[in-house]
């Protein structure tokens, strides 16, 4: 009994998130709705943000209110500068300040270059304009908001979700989001230097293949994950829950001398290195 109640205590110093707060973009579904959960589930209270709309984000926070999480929705664009304002003011008001923020949103590139479509001559300039727009610029946008209340108080951890597609170069994704991953990296780099001296940390989750509904739902595909586990050396996707681990780990305690790091997350494809392909092998 003593040993359980000495092992409850020290899991509560290091992982008990009960009057923080929290906001987390891209949360309707996916690796945002799994980092919702687990914030919310060790005591936060989290703003869960996401451009589709109230009625999705609705149906994402009902399970987590019918179990007694404080949990609230906003619909957000990350790639717009008001959008982003009007979010980290709700969540001020709502909340009385932030102190946990997952810069999570995203969209895919589209194919690599190993489909004709994903190759360098067809970049389409539109959608390579709108990818950098949400998966660097709102971050950036997400980060600066974040900074503007952190700063203050001396005190917030930031966490953004950046890729291994950033860390090496990925042939089946498309040029866009490699790049906006890749500048992903350096931005949180560059933010843990600035926000260290206000006790405010920044690190990245760079997640390997996960099975969510980025890129249209492609990746549920029973095809697509198989070439997909072919390059994981744990021989299989992720799914959303594995991720739950090392987010709390970030937001909490247990990582409060931990700033500018990114983490794998990716089954060890990043250790085991890629080879590189062609459209023909």
């Amino acid at each position: 009994m003593i040993a359980a109640e000495a092992t409850a205590a020290v899991l509560r110093d290091l992982f008990d998130l009960r009057g923080t707060r929290a906001v987390v973009t891209g949360a309707a579904s996916g690796l945002g709705l799994a980092f919702s959960e687990i914030l919310a589930d060790c005591g936060a209270a989290v703003m869960m943000a996401d451009i589709r709309g109230d009625d999705e984000l609705a149906s994402a926070a009902a399970p987590l209110a019918a179990r007694g999480c404080e949990v609230r929705t906003c619909t957000c664009d990350v790639a717009h500068e008001g959008s982003v304002g009007r979010l980290f003011e709700e969540a001020r008001s709502a909340m009385g300040g932030v102190d946990v923020v997952f810069a999570n949103a995203g969209i895919t590139g589209g194919p690599g270059f190993l489909t004709p479509e994903g190759q360098l001559d067809t970049i389409d300039l539109e959608q390579w304009q709108r990818v950098i727009d949400v998966d660097m610029t709102g971050v950036m946008l997400t980060l600066r908001a974040a900074a503007r209340l952190m700063k203050p108080q001396r005190r917030g951890r930031i966490v953004v979700t950046a890729s291994i597609a950033g860390l090496a170069p990925e042939p089946f994704v498309g040029y866009s989001y490699v790049c906006a991953k890749a500048a992903v990296v350096n931005l949180v780099h560059q933010a843990a230097l600035e926000l260290a001296p206000h006790q405010v940390t920044v690190n990245a989750i760079a997640p390997g293949p996960f099975r969510t509904n980025i890129a249209g739902g492609r990746l549920h595909d029973e095809e697509a994950a198989k070439r997909w586990a072919a390059t994981v050396p744990l021989g299989r996707m992720g799914q959303p829950s594995e991720i739950k681990g090392l987010a709390l780990f970030l937001a909490s305690p247990a990582s409060a001398f931990m700033t500018g790091a990114v983490v794998p997350i990716d089954g060890g494809s990043v250790v085991a290195g890629k080879p590189i392909m062609t459209a023909d092998r």
